[in-house]
């Protein structure tokens, strides 16, 4: 099994594959990101499924990248016998799904070998496979997959192999399609169009990047990467690619992250916007509003990339998980947690939208008007904080933190923007707030603010304080809270969100997990915030020096295996990657004005 940083990203803007540096593609769900896998060897072994294109010698590439600004993967081999390019890639969607390779001979002349197992349902379902005029037909249930090749093909102990050579020169393809079972003509992908096609898209849509400064190509990377995982019919942003990758090796820490969180939407905003991408920010928002619809006290804190709200968690026991990181889960009970930070979160989010001149739809206001209602008669109460913890609901900290931002965008909208609201009771309750966290979530003697009210923990999240207005970088609350957070939860320099053994164990699980990314870059955000710059950029760099020979991220790290751990690529890494880079670069968009207020 590879590692996780070994793995390189596929897409088509409707689900994601991963393909190892030895050629082989060990995840892939059709139809999208969280329907069940066809390649599940990513979570078990190659019985599970997984599609292997490379010299029939073996062994992992000599060499591969992204072609430019693109999400095309060319993987090249220097063998005794040449050398040997593979081309990976997934045209933007159309009527079918297609994953399309090409072997092209670069030298010599070349032994290839092609090994395909196909397991639906996560690896649990063996198809029948049949031979038509168009190609080999894998069938079960309402999935079809379709391959078609120049190259001969036979079965070998139900799965699928091809064994040819190429020489300098030869180009031969290898196209597989999905359709659903009751539709089994669509049109599939013709190689060298789709190619031109999918190449012509990512430089075309990559072209409208406005970012400019330090780190420009890690940026366009992390950009790229961003707009992969977004479902394209609903401008939903999902987490990251993958289920059950472990926080920590042999852990339990394992969920999936195929769905769309509402916490991220202020940082995802503030990535697109800054950087040109408009009309990803604006379906993105638009996602969100229909999503958060409704009853405002059933607003959940994620939701699948096309809005459903139930998202019921299973493990399968069939799989042994990555490096035997057991259990893998598909879903997320996390979705049924009250978790008060998120109604701050959406509440800030359409803010945002709104202060940098995104069209407001018009129910924007009424949905926010309605998350007020809801955050004045339940900021007071005990949650589980945006780390989803699975102990017991406490007084979360930066929970607080966020009502007070929800309640202080509403209050400035009221003032600058002419809407109507209940201006002197919004002031009231944002000012209660912010006492209540004063009194009781910082401790003097330690010079910190913690992780929940009487905790002897801290969270990495302590760090947004300043960054949402609650107090201007220069209170020596904030800047005792970053040097106490940077002390304490650090590990070789990189964050841990909080120490899962604090305060009798907080989060109710075993084991521990890696350094979190996203809070890293935060860090860094934190340091460059309260004047330490140096410090900061030097930190953002020892980052950037984590992502894979192409340029991703995975959730965490684990500092002492040295390896990259959690659900890969995440969106939440990238994002910070882009924001911390447009921080270190003063490009960055303020989430609650100019203004600092809250000094108390």
């Amino acid at each position: 099994m590879a590692r996780i940083e070994d793995y390189a990203l596929l897409g088509d803007l409707h689900t994601a594959a991963l393909v190892s540096r030895d050629g082989s593609i060990d995840w892939l769900c059709l139809p999208r990101f969280d329907s069940g896998s066809c390649f599940a060897a990513l979570l078990h072994d190659e019985s599970a499924g997984h599609w292997r294109l490379a010299p029939a010698s073996g062994g992992p590439a000599t060499r591969r990248a992204y072609r430019d600004d693109t999400l095309i993967m060319d993987t090249e081999w220097d063998t005794d016998d040449g050398s040997v390019r593979v081309t990976d890639f997934m045209p933007p969607r159309g009527e079918a799904a297609d994953v399309v390779r090409i072997v092209e001979g670069l030298s010599g002349r070349v032994p290839m070998r092609m090994h395909l197992v196909i397991r639906f349902d996560y690896g649990h379902v063996v198809p029948w496979i049949r031979r038509s005029e168009d190609g080999l037909i894998a069938i079960a249930g309402p999935d079809t997959l379709c391959l078609t090749t120049p190259a001969d093909v036979r079965g070998d102990h139900m799965s699928t192999v091809a064994e040819f050579e190429v020489a300098a020169g030869d180009k031969v393809p290898f196209v597989l399609t999905h359709v659903s079972s009751h539709r089994p003509h669509a049109v599939r992908a013709h190689a060298d169009r789709a190619l031109r096609d999918t190449e012509e898209f990512w430089r075309d849509w990559i072209g409208r990047c406005s970012y400019s400064g330090p780190y420009e190509e890690a940026v366009r990377r992390a950009l790229i990467t961003l707009k992969a995982l977004t479902y394209d019919p609903t401008g939903g942003i999902l987490a990251a690619a993958t289920t059950s990758l472990p926080e920590g090796l042999g852990g339990v820490r394992n969920w999936d992250y195929r769905y769309c969180w509402l916490r991220d939407t202020t940082f995802t905003l503030q990535a697109l916007l800054g950087t040109g991408y408009v009309d990803e920010a604006r379906a993105w928002r638009d996602w969100l509003v229909r999503a958060v619809a409704g009853d405002p006290a059933k607003l959940q804190i994620m939701y699948s990339i096309d809005g459903t709200r139930r998202i019921p968690e299973l493990t399968l026991d069939w799989l042994s998980g990555y490096e035997n990181s057991a259990p893998v889960r598909i879903g997320n009970d996390a979705a049924g947690q009250f978790q008060l930070d998120v109604w701050g979160e959406v509440l800030d989010g359409l803010h945002l939208a709104r202060e940098t001149g995104m069209q407001a739809v018009d129910s924007a206001w009424d949905i926010q008007l309605a998350l007020l209602d809801f955050l004045e008669s339940n900021w007071d109460q005990p949650d589980s904080s945006l780390w989803e913890v699975r102990g017991d609901r406490r007084h979360f900290v930066h929970s607080k933190v966020m009502a007070w931002a929800g309640v202080d965008r509403a209050v400035h909208t009221v003032e600058t923007q002419g809407l109507d609201g209940p201006l002197d009771t919004w002031r009231d309750l944002r000012d209660r707030i912010h006492a209540d966290v004063c009194e009781h979530g910082y401790d003097a003697e330690r010079q910190t603010f913690t992780q929940f009210y009487g905790s002897q923990g801290l969270d990495a999240a302590l760090l947004l304080i300043p960054r949402v207005g609650f107090l201007p970088w220069n209170d020596p609350r904030v800047v005792g809270t970053v040097d106490a957070v940077q002390r304490e939860l650090s590990s070789e320099g990189f964050l841990m969100r909080y120490r899962p053994d604090a305060d009798g164990g907080v989060d109710g699980l075993p084991g521990t997990e890696g350094t979190f990314l996203a809070c890293t870059f935060w860090l860094a955000d934190a340091l460059h915030g309260i004047g330490r710059g140096d410090e900061a950029r030097e930190l953002f760099e020892k980052l950037l020096d984590l992502r894979n020979d192409v340029g991703l991220l995975s959730e965490e790290y684990d500092t002492g295996a040295q390896r990259l751990v959690g659900n890969t690529p995440q969106a939440f890494s990238m994002v910070g990657l882009v924001n911390t880079a447009r921080q270190l670069s003063g490009s960055s968009t303020q989430t609650g004005g100019p203004r600092q207020r809250g000094v108390s």
